[in-house]
């Protein structure tokens, strides 16, 4: 039992898969191929951070030793299960190890989960883990030491949060078998003044579930983010483009649409003081910040363009004073440095590498130029083929309909639909509308009933004006889900959240209906259905028969036809 250091030689025995997690042995399998690709473009440094792992082992000794199995798979709450989790002793055989390691780093760490259920492609748990990022910067050795055991705690605890038990009720596992290494990863980024972040986060896919013509799903999609990659992750606004068109112009119509709709705030790690101390909060060393400070840390070079009043055109760089937008566009449409490239590169070789399509997180810092690849996951994609014509998308009968579907195969045996009331839909009201999804959510999974679930807005973002802002764990019960758009919500569906990552991979099928669409959910249709729970936002109803639902993953295509 014990910690094991990154880049040392470990068997792929399933022993060794246990003990590391999934998250781990992902970063492990890449570390010789991606050797193969640092050196191939001039200038640029790739890796993957180092790190190290707590084994699984140690997070055994640790419930059996502090008598922590009872309250952490209780229904207690998650905050008690994490102060429970707090004032537990670490095992003894591991102190040692990690007070050396804070005796000699004084840079930022991110405290990642690495379960042994995490990151398989079938059972994915993207993001249904906390990930802590600490500043490690105190100048006492005692308090470093403190704050990393209380990260590793957190990290332990959210194995058993509420979001985490749901999961595993509607995907059919057990919580009680999952064993929980957590990686120690150094944070990649630069200190300015009492921030640390990274100048460009992104999330990749070699498999584009929603492509944009002329791209194809092969051709992939890329999300590109200022500072820490949670604004991804939770679905924040971000710029998205295909690896094949990384300069197609950006899909607004106006300049106002991009101000608004482009990123406008970024997260960071606190290197000053905290306003408060918080162990159990997993945002306790981080903050958000707006465009301006990430002009006054003069980090914009490669990110943002400019808006010039005159010629009412952005251009790309801080080649005059004006508003900026970050348009990714330095790096996209000029080119100045072939990050494109390498993305598609480093898909091509995990690609090779798993057998697999896959998804990658990764952070880059400029000047010098540094590529660092942070996790990997398999994806599935559609094997069984079905299609959908032009005659069953326009079939009267059908509840809802859309050539942007994301999923493949048929499912016959729903008869729930919860959806949210569309007239008292409004996004000032979103985080009670989430609270209300998780209720129902919940008495679903304990009748075992698998339901169509219809919103309004992006599903899954942290940000409430964007839509709902609900966890997997919220609405993991749904097996379909539609996500509608009405006059006051017409925001893009994010795909590089972990979120998505999970709806993807099991097997949940995914209808986008934007503004533009020419089909309707059909509402009057709803309305008059036997109803079972009604709340002020949300409402549950059932119907006799079951309703047929067909998704072609080859075309987007999909209808859910009323019994």
């Amino acid at each position: 039992m014990g910690l094991k250091q990154g880049y040392s030689i470990l068997d792929d025995s399933e022993d060794t898969r246990a003990e590391i997690g999934g998250k781990a042995l992902g970063l492990l399998s890449m570390q010789n191929a991606l050797s193969e690709i640092n050196g191939s473009i001039p200038g640029i440094t790739v890796d993957i951070p180092s790190f190290t792992v707590v084994g699984t082992s140690v997070f055994e000794a640790f419930i059996e030793r502090n008598d922590l199995a009872d309250i952490a798979r209780s229904d207690m709450p998650d905050e008690r299960i994490t102060y429970a989790f707090m004032n537990a002793d670490m095992p003894f055989e591991v102190l040692g190890e990690l007070r050396n390691l804070v005796m000699n780093l004084t840079t930022p760490l991110a405290v990642r989960s690495s379960g042994f259920l995490e990151d398989a492609a079938r059972r994915p748990f993207a993001g249904v883990y906390a990930t802590k990022m600490i500043p490690n910067n105190q100048h006492d050795p005692d308090v470093r030491f403190r704050k990393l055991l209380e990260a590793i705690k957190f990290v332990w605890a959210s194995t058993f949060f509420k979001i985490s038990k749901d999961y595993c009720r509607a995907t059919g596992l057990d919580i009680c078998t999952e064993k929980m290494a957590v990686i120690l990863q150094n944070m990649v980024g630069k200190r300015h003044s009492d921030h640390y972040y990274p100048e460009l986060s992104g999330v990749a896919r070699s498999f584009n579930y929603y492509p944009i013509k002329p791209a194809r799903p092969q051709d992939g999609v890329v999300d590109l983010a200022l500072g820490l990659g949670k604004t991804i992750v939770d679905g924040g606004k971000t710029w998205s483009f295909s690896p094949a068109y990384p300069k197609r112009p950006p899909p607004f119509e106006s300049v106002d649409e991009i101000f608004s709709e482009t990123q406008n705030e970024f997260w960071v790690v606190n290197m000053g003081e905290l306003p408060e101390y918080d162990p159990i909060k997993e945002t306790e060393y981080m903050q958000r910040l707006n465009l301006q400070a990430a002009e006054e840390d003069d980090v914009l070079q490669y990110l943002a363009s400019t808006y010039d009043p005159i010629s009412e055109r952005f251009s790309a760089g801080l080649g005059f004073k004006g508003p900026r937008a970050l348009t990714f566009a330095p790096l996209l449409a000029l080119d100045i440095l072939p990050l494109n490239l390498l993305i598609k590169s480093v898909l091509a070789c995990c690609e090779k590498t798993l057998r697999t399509p896959v998804e990658i997180e990764f952070a880059m810092t400029f000047n010098p130029h540094h590529f660092a690849l942070l996790q990997v996951r398999p994806m599935v994609i559609p094997t069984v083929h079905l299609q959908v014509s032009d005659r069953d998308l326009s079939n009267s009968k059908n509840l809802a309909a859309s050539e942007l579907v994301l999923g493949n195969g048929s499912v016959n045996d729903i008869v729930d639909v919860v959806y949210v009331k569309p007239d008292k839909f409004e996004l000032k009201y979103t985080r009670q509308i989430a609270e209300e999804l998780e209720i129902i959510n919940r008495h679903l999974l304990m009748e075992e009933r698998p339901y169509i679930l219809i919103v309004f807005g992006r599903l899954g973002t942290f940000d409430p004006w964007l839509g709902i802002p609900v966890t997997w764990g919220q609405v993991c019960g749904a097996k379909v889900i539609v996500e509608a758009t009405q006059e006051n919500v017409k925001v893009e569906l994010s795909q590089g959240s972990h979120y998505f990552h999970n709806i993807i991979n099991l097997g949940v099928l995914y209808f986008s209906m934007p503004f533009n669409c020419p089909r309707r959910v059909k509402w009057k249709w709803l309305e008059k259905q036997k109803i079972v729970r009604d709340m002020e936002f949300v409402r549950q109803i059932q119907t006799p028969l079951p309703f047929k639902i067909k998704v072609d993953g080859r075309s987007g295509r999909g209808v859910i036809c009323c019994p």
